[in-house]
């Protein structure tokens, strides 16, 4: 989607949201909703006209991290962290991004399937105590089950770095590169020439005299 057909939100210096849509002032609660209800947004910088959208999601779940369910582990955030400059980064954002996508196609079918088991002649279709338990139940297990997710998808990635890291590390060292297959204690450097054995001394000779 371009950025004409997205919903533009202006944040102004005084931390006010204004949305050029309603044409009115929204709060970042609003903001969250325009994004659980799929609305493609873009927040810009009122002043400079910079894309702010970024900054402004990641307090959204800055917030959400420091309510009642945080959905990263400690584990999580430090191994995110630890990607940050590392050859592997881009890898890293494309890989959580699918993993992301594959799991929301999941919750999708999960919650088509609901929909089917309540529909027609079902019995649990009448009981709308069952069915509102049910549906309150789907939100928070759902976000458990996805947080368990990423956090084992991480470490396996993790794990899948460092068996690259130690192939290639084998690989070159098979080759005979520099630097590689030597530990630190060991550096390289030119070791020093056997010094020549020195001669063996010469027996010195004795000087004869003869009597008159």
């Amino acid at each position: 989607m371009s950025a004409e057909e997205k919903r533009v939100i202006k944040k102004y210096p005084n931390r006010r949201l204004y949305d050029t849509a309603t044409s009115s002032y929204i709060t970042l609660v609003d903001v969250k909703q325009l994004v659980l209800d799929c609305i493609d947004i873009q927040v810009v910088d009122a002043k400079s006209g910079e894309d702010i959208t970024r900054s402004v999601l990641l307090q959204i779940i800055m917030d959400e991290e420091a309510g009642g369910m945080p959905l990263f582990s400690y584990d999580v955030l430090t191994q995110i962290i630890r990607f940050y400059g590392n050859a592997m980064q881009g890898l890293m954002g494309n890989y959580l991004e699918k993993n992301l996508q594959l799991f929301a196609e999941m919750q999708h079918r999960l919650q088509d399937q609901a929909s089917t088991a309540m529909s027609g002649d079902n019995p649990m279709l009448g009981n709308a105590n069952l069915w509102g338990d049910f549906m309150k139940f789907q939100g928070p297990a759902l976000q458990s089950m996805m947080g368990n997710y990423l956090e084992s998808s991480t470490n396996l990635f993790v794990d899948m770095q460092q068996q690259l890291q130690d192939r290639a590390k084998n690989l070159f060292t098979g080759f005979g590169m520099p630097g590689y297959g030597k530990s630190e204690a060991e550096p390289d450097e030119p070791q020093p020439s056997e010094p020549p054995q020195a001669e063996a001394p010469k027996a010195a000779t004795k000087k004869r005299t003869t009597k008159s």
